[in-house]
């Protein structure tokens, strides 16, 4: 008998984290690799929000807080929820996690129980079917394609619904593709949403900030405010600030879920750290001009790496709207074999070879749901961005 809990079966390691680490032992081996896996800003946190950290040591505030946020940063993101998104909060519908990836575990494990579901668009951020899977619940996944942009249609969306549906997880602009929902293509989707009542919406807004040429982010309750008592629009600091490793996630909702996921964080993590509280009311509370001087950065990079993709043998690579990340398909590659003699079985076998003879470091598409793809994050230089987009064309270029 297993000493281990049963619960542990149901789900897997981070495959995004997997081929990091991968990579950075092949680096310290002395490997030339180009890791293009990893999901966060390669900036530095703005040194305003640093300083508000130093002010907040040097003051004390290193002390427990309430287990779901100060109330100072409830304000600050009650005011960034109006000033941003035109929605109305109280503090006591706010709640504060380690990490935007707390807060869905905390939503999931509050609400699931066995034998409801959730719907999921692939492709996906390849935690959500885990987390859903750990709650006891039971993921319904539902494809996107190419030929949409990657975004779900209505016609989808209802056909994924059952009475045992309770929540739809919904990411605009997305991890993997970067794709995001225009209004009237997310108002096409809460139209499906208003006709099943039973239905909750737990937004993933992580790249909320993180959007390009003339894209106007929305969020559901936004686009349809009868949906604001069954939505949880969850948010953080992680990627507009380039604060990943400060761990402040953030969600408005119903004060019965609220309440519900404060009592699941005080016994078990309890409550954020108390200093990046106080970074992260900075962030929302400060200047936000270091947001549009990113975000030229990142469309560069975008551009660039569109490009270059586009240019391999057997790849297409569509435009996406936001995030740092794109998601070409490489239907014209499954079948070859490279020049170092492996078969491209699918799209992990593609990225184990690529990295293996080529030390270009992507996440394969299986992972979120959809092949035959990768993901590529260009959140790095340009420099690198190019060479390892090069490497890639002469990969594809060898596939006989």
């Amino acid at each position: 008998m297993s000493f281990l809990s049963a619960t542990l079966d149901r789900v897997k390691p981070s495959p995004t984290i997997a081929v990091t680490t991968k990579a950075a032992e092949m680096k310290a081996a002395g490997r030339d690799v180009i890791g293009l896996g990893a999901g966060e800003p390669d900036f530095d946190t703005p040194q305003n929000i640093k300083d508000a950290a130093i002010a907040a040591i040097a003051a004390g505030k290193t002390k427990y807080t309430a287990p779901d946020g100060i109330p100072e940063l409830k304000a600050a993101i009650c005011a960034k929820f109006k000033r941003d998104n035109g929605l109305n909060y109280k503090p006591s519908q706010i709640s504060v996690a380690t990490g935007g990836k707390q807060i869905l575990y905390n939503a999931l494990m509050a609400t699931l129980d066995p034998g409801d579901e959730v719907v999921i668009p692939a492709p996906y951020w390849v935690s959500y079917p885990d987390m859903v899977l750990f709650a006891g619940g039971t993921p319904v996944v539902a494809e996107a394609s190419l030929q949409t942009g990657y975004k779900l249609t209505a016609d989808q969306l209802e056909a994924a619904i059952t009475p045992k549906t309770k929540w739809l997880i919904f990411n605009s602009p997305s991890n993997p593709t970067g794709a995001g929902y225009a209004w009237d293509e997310l108002k096409a989707l809460t139209d499906v949403l208003m006709r099943h009542p039973h239905v909750w919406v737990m937004t993933d807004d992580m790249y909320e900030h993180l959007v390009f040429d003339d894209f106007r982010f929305c969020t559901p309750a936004q686009v349809e405010p009868r949906l604001n008592d069954r939505t949880l629009t969850c948010n953080g600091v992680s990627k507009a600030y380039a604060m990943t490793g400060w761990r402040i996630g953030y969600a408005a909702g119903p004060e019965p879920l609220i309440a519900a996921m404060r009592k699941i964080q005080s016994q078990s993590t309890s409550c954020p750290c108390s200093v990046s509280q106080w970074a992260a009311v900075e962030a929302l509370d400060g200047p936000q001009d270091v947001i549009a001087a990113n975000n030229a950065v990142f469309k560069r990079r975008r551009d660039l790496v569109v490009d270059m993709l586009n240019a391999a043998e057997g790849v297409s690579c569509p435009v996406p709207e936001g995030a740092f990340y794109v998601y070409p398909s490489i239907a014209g590659c499954i079948g070859k074999t490279t020049a170092g003699g492996t078969e491209i079985a699918d799209d992990e076998a593609f990225a184990t070879a690529l990295l293996d003879e080529t030390g270009v470091a992507v996440v394969f598409g299986a992972a979120f749901g959809l092949s035959p793809n990768f993901r590529v994050s260009y959140a790095t230089s340009d420099e690198a961005l190019a060479e390892a987009c090069t490497r890639i064309q002469a990969f594809c270029a060898g596939l006989r």
